[in-house]
């Protein structure tokens, strides 16, 4: 069962020991881990941080996710023009 109010997408990087991870679902989410495991331990307990910021500062919090999913990918670079 995921134990995580939205979704979120954990990216691996070029480094062995470091991955992105946000959620498309709670805009201005994002941490680091040093696994994908790292990763969905530090996102359970950051959204529930980042969602008691958000009503703290009165500002709209998105509907739970009834469906969330997890996805791991690699990480996309960013094209520099």
């Amino acid at each position: 069962m995921i134990e995580l109010p939205y979704s979120l997408v954990v990216e691996a990087t070029d480094e062995a020991d470091y991955f992105g991870f946000y959620s498309p679902d709670l805009e201005g989410f994002s941490g680091i881990g040093h696994s994908v495991e790292d990763c969905l331990y530090k996102a359970k307990w950051g959204m529930k941080e980042h969602i008691d910021l958000l009503k703290e500062q009165g500002l709209p919090v998105p509907p739970v996710n009834p469906d969330p999913r997890i996805s791991v990918q690699n990480e996309k670079k960013l094209a520099v023009a």
